[in-house]
């Protein structure tokens, strides 16, 4: 019985499995594909196919490999490296601004016990999943009463607030044990002790955890920029995409490669302690 349900398990995780690594796969070998085979399968696609071309066509992998898209976008395309730049003076002051705003509200919402703590709770949850959208008229007025328009503070000071990183600490902060808390308060122990030497160490791998997702969300964010950025000397990398051509549909298949790989590396990082929560519950 539990080798049937093994394999129909697996029937049902190869297609999951598949749809899922097709679009890596996608990207990895466009990447090594030239201009002129790119053209030639994807043309009729693009509008740029031979004349009576009417499909567009896919091989597994390139038929003359190269690294000439790759190269061109490292070594031709300045405006890239400005973006990258952009990218991370956005995405880390907005991870480590995060956790320092959140750590310690999350502490005090899951260890203290005060009159409103349920309404400030709902609030967050409320914030948490409202969509961009909503709060996106109010945070252009406020920071351009600030005059904060057209500077990386306009994308990163909104983002050091984000709801979502409480929430999670919030469950990881609850998990600790009344009785070791109370232990540490007999032995002499204030408060800033118990946060700094008991809570901070035992949820390390949650704040891991917190950290690699905030990442993502700041790395791949498309309407903020757009909405509070006007200058494209100040785009992160997340618009470099939208702005490429057609015709110059090889160096987009590279650009999307390097843009991939610095979210593959903070998941490399941060997988342990990611996988580790999920197993533990926090995402419930």
């Amino acid at each position: 019985m539990r080798p049937r349900k093994a394999r129909l398990l697996w029937l049902f995780l190869l297609p999951a499995l598949f749809c899922v690594l097709w679009p890596v796969w996608f990207t990895l070998t466009a990447a090594l594909r030239s201009s002129d085979e790119l053209v030639f399968l994807f043309g009729p696609a693009l509008g740029l196919g031979l004349a009576g071309s009417q499909n567009s066509t896919w091989t597994l992998l390139p038929c003359w490999p190269t690294l000439q898209p790759v190269l061109r976008l490292l070594l031709d395309s300045p405006e890239f490296f400005v973006m990258f730049g952009n990218s991370l003076v956005q995405t880390v002051p907005q991870v480590l601004g995060a956790l320092l705003v959140a750590t310690p509200a999350a502490w005090a919402l899951a260890r203290y016990s005060f009159s409103g703590r349920g309404l400030v709770w709902g609030l967050y949850l409320l914030l948490m999943i409202l969509p961009f959208q909503v709060s996106m008229v109010p945070t252009f007025l406020v920071l351009r009463h600030l005059g904060l328009l057209d500077t990386h503070w306009a994308v990163i000071l909104p983002g050091m607030f984000a709801s979502f990183p409480v929430f999670f600490l919030h469950r990881g902060f609850r998990r600790i044990p009344a009785a070791c808390l109370e232990a540490a308060h007999l032995d002499g122990a204030n408060e800033w002790i118990c946060f700094t030497r008991i809570g901070l160490p035992l949820v390390s791998r949650t704040i891991f955890a917190v950290m690699t997702l905030q990442f993502w969300e700041c790395w791949n964010s498309m309407e903020q920029p757009l909405a509070f950025l006007r200058k494209e000397s100040l785009w992160p990398l997340s618009l470099y995409l939208p702005q490429v051509t057609a015709e110059n549909f090889a160096l987009c298949c590279a650009a999307s490669l390097v843009i991939l790989l610095p979210p593959l590396l903070v998941f490399w990082l941060g997988s342990g302690a990611l996988l580790s929560d999920m197993e533990r519950g926090v995402l419930k």
